[in-house]
Order: structure tokens, then sequence, then C-alpha cells
């Protein structure tokens, strides 16, 4: 009886989530009332650069936008550099950034497919060109989501995950309802004759079928919203899931 009880006592521990990390003190007194620091990650693409807008109306707001520029550009946040509450970083969420933030708003991840043709090769996986897209795209969205959470964990703060309606894979349903669970896969469609390759999952011109390039970002994307909900159960974190549609996540 007293196995039992402490095989049920062990999977009860296991199945409920962790208390979510504390803020620090300063923050619940009434004597300090700093602030709020806010990190964008992405912040200087299409949708980042609208949300820094947004966010710096509120003067008591400090935003910190970290970008690597590989499809955003400083010119996007032109207006907000040399502000007192605003501070821009060249980053690459891949790597870990040490910030103290209330707020994290991660973006980071090249949502068009225009993008994933170019490229600085930072890893190869096979001889293919294009291999190294698919890598980085992936490695952004999931080394980058684990960086995020380790750093929202460390710090006791919330984060907001922006992903896509891509995550449904080939839709057998419009639109689609929470309980949809899609229609994935997870390694493109092949052109056996090798002779094209086109960007989304559809045949060429001649019927042949084609690599979609897209399949990193799906998938990529689909991992980032599991280390989302797994860090929820294991660590208690709090955090916000967006999915964009497709036209609106490609500007």
């Amino acid at each position: 009886m007293a196995n039992s009880n402490g095989a049920n006592n062990h999977a009860s521990h296991q199945t409920s989530p962790k208390p979510p990390p504390m803020l620090s003190p300063l923050r619940s007194s009434k004597f300090c009332q700093p602030k709020l620091r806010i990190l964008v990650t992405g912040g200087a693409g299409f949708i980042g650069s609208h949300l820094v807008d947004k966010l710096m109306e509120n003067d008591n707001n400090e935003v910190i936008v970290a970008d690597n520029f590989f499809t955003g550009s400083k010119d996007n946040l032109r207006k907000w550099i040399g502000h007192p509450n605003f501070e821009l970083v060249r980053h690459d969420v891949t790597e870990p950034l040490l910030v103290k933030v209330d707020q994290i708003y991660h973006l980071a991840c090249p949502a068009s497919p225009i993008f994933y043709k170019y490229n600085p090769v930072k890893a190869s996986i096979t001889s293919f060109t294009f291999s190294v897209i698919f890598y980085t795209t992936i490695k952004t969205n999931v080394i980058g989501t684990l960086n995020m959470l380790g750093l929202a964990k460390r710090v006791g703060a919330r984060i907001l995950l922006t992903s896509t309606s891509e995550v449904y894979g080939d839709p057998l349903e419009h639109p689609q309802k929470e309980e949809y669970w899609g229609n994935v896969n997870p390694i493109g469609r092949w052109n056996l004759r090798l002779s094209t390759f086109k960007l989304f999952r559809y045949s060429n011109t001649s019927g042949d079928i084609c690599f979609s390039l897209v399949s990193c970002y799906d998938e990529g994307k689909r991992v980032a919203e599991t280390l989302m909900f797994d860090y929820h159960r294991q660590h208690g974190m709090k955090f916000v899931l967006l999915e964009f549609s497709t036209p609106m996540a490609h500007g």
C-alpha cells in the first residue's frame, strides 16, 4: 500500500506544473514603481517594428530590441534611436542574451519564403546549397526559443511567441478551429528529377512535385510551440501564443 501511495504521489508530482518564477520584490513594493522593461526579438521587422511603435507610446515602458537585421531593417526603428526609453542591440537569438526584463515578445525568425534562399552560411547539413537555409531557420525557431524561455525563467518574465498558421500544414478545413490538428508534411515534397525548386507545396508547370522550402519554417514553429507548453508544464512559465495567418506574416 505504501508503494502504491508513493507511486501516486510521484505521478501527481510529475503532472502538476511548478509555480512560476518569482519577480523581484521591488516590483511589488509601493515605494518603488520602476518602468516596465520589455524585450522584443526581431523588433526591426515589419510586425516587430509596429509593435515597438505601440509599446513606445507608453512612457512607463523601456523597450529593448534584439535583431540581427537578416530580414529586418534599422530604418524601421530610426525614429526611436536615441530615445531614453529605447535600446537597439544587434544580436542573434541563437546565442544567449543576458538582460533584465519583465516581458519578452519573441518574434525573431524570417517569416517569408522569399528570404529562405538568401542566408549567410552558419552550417552545412548536406552538399545542397539550400540545406543551410533549412538549418538556420530551424535553429532560430528552436535554439532561439530555448534561449528566450531560459531568459524568461531566470528573470521571471512573461513571454509571448508569435507563431504561424503554417503549423497546420495544408489544412483540409477553412478556417481552422482550435481543435484542428492539421495536415502536415515535415520534410516537404521532393522533385525526383531535381530539375527545379519551388517555394510552396505545389506542382510546377510540368506536373513535377517540387521540394517545399517552407517546411523548415513550419516545423521550426511547431517545435517552438511545443517548447512553450513544455516550459509551462515543467516550470509554470506564463506565456501567450499568437498564430498569425500567412498573409499577415508575409507582410
